[in-house]
């Protein structure tokens, strides 16, 4: 199986290349695929060196699969080429996730909907991804209304440049470029930009990519995300109300029973899911679950994830291996 990596030298492209191996999908050939400022450079994979190519030359060289992670506007514009070649695409930007002609997976909750007939496959939001895992199952069982979210967002959601900046800021420096004030000993309530409604375009995403991956528009959901001075994995305070009450032990075991879900709730020892346990790891981990008492059958929990793992790059693959299991590449 001939795999091209669109966006290979990117902090997302890379954790693919890790996961790809790490998964074994079986690929026979590698295809980087990246600007034209690295053309010509170097990938390791699986013990050897890959040239990275531009996107013409990659299609050219007729992939059965793309995995896209270089931005919406490189997506919109190769994607469809990609696919008309012949070549699956799975595409982890904004681009083609609302789009009702393409599906928006997590393959535990919503891998079903994938036919032979789809091309393009959106792989969705980081905070989304994590924010579902936990609400499938109970949803299954009691029954969503209404979710109320506020996330804790690492800076390598922002991609490396973000990284340095705020491990240059923590020593010492006061360049700000990539938000719009110093994000090291700060918390800065807005991700992407503002819309119209007052929301950013952050937290609009988990309200309408919620509703789509579950398949269900009766759910309420509305969000608060923020960016946090921590390198890597995002967090998030979840509310959720449902239509039948429920037991705390079951909800515990609901979650543990779910694929990828890593229950952490031991308030007694100080157990509890933080990004420091999420980053590397492929789960997603839940904990401080208990009873919210101000109304019925309401639930608060904590959920953690690595973003570059199960809300990037890990999801994305194991799209690619629901595609390739299926015999359609």
């Amino acid at each position: 199986m001939r795999v091209a990596v669109v966006g290979a030298t990117g902090l997302v492209g890379s954790t693919m290349l890790q996961i790809i191996e790490q998964r074994n999908l079986p690929v026979t050939e590698l295809i980087p695929v990246a600007s034209e400022r690295s053309v010509g450079n170097k990938v390791s994979f699986k013990g050897q060196e890959w040239t990275v190519v531009n996107a013409e030359t990659a299609i050219g060289m007729q992939p059965d699969l793309a995995l896209f992670s270089a931005g919406g506007t490189i997506s919109k514009e190769l994607a469809p080429k990609f696919a008309a070649a012949g070549c699956r695409v799975v595409d982890n930007s904004s681009a083609w996730r609302m789009d009702p002609t393409k599906k928006l997976v997590v393959p535990e909750v919503n891998g079903h909907v994938l036919t032979q007939d789809d091309m393009i496959i959106a792989n969705p939001n980081c905070s989304t991804i994590q924010m579902v895992m936990a609400l499938k199952p109970l949803h299954d069982k009691y029954k969503i209304k209404r979710v109320v979210v506020s996330t804790y967002q690492s800076v390598s959601g922002s991609g490396q440049k973000a990284v340095d900046e705020m491990d240059a800021q923590r020593a010492g420096g006061t360049e700000v470029n990539i938000y719009p004030y110093q994000i090291d000993r700060n918390v800065i309530p807005h991700i992407d930009v503002f819309q119209e409604n007052g929301y950013t375009k952050e937290e609009m995403k988990m309200v309408l990519e919620t509703n789509k991956i579950m398949g269900d528009n009766s759910i309420k959901v509305t969000a608060t995300t923020v960016r946090v001075p921590v390198s890597g994995g995002h967090s998030e305070s979840v509310n959720i109300e449902f239509v039948h009450d429920f037991e705390e032990n079951d909800v515990r075991q609901l979650l543990s029973d779910f694929p990828g879900v890593v229950v952490i709730d031991n308030p007694d020892m100080n157990g509890y899911p933080m990004p420091l346990d999420a980053e590397g790891k492929d789960d997603v981990f839940v904990g401080r679950i208990r009873r919210d008492y101000s109304q019925p059958n309401t639930l608060n929990c904590w959920i953690v994830a690595d973003n570059l793992r199960k809300g990037a790059a890990t999801n994305a693959v194991q799209i690619a291996k629901l595609l390739h299991n299926n015999g359609w590449v």
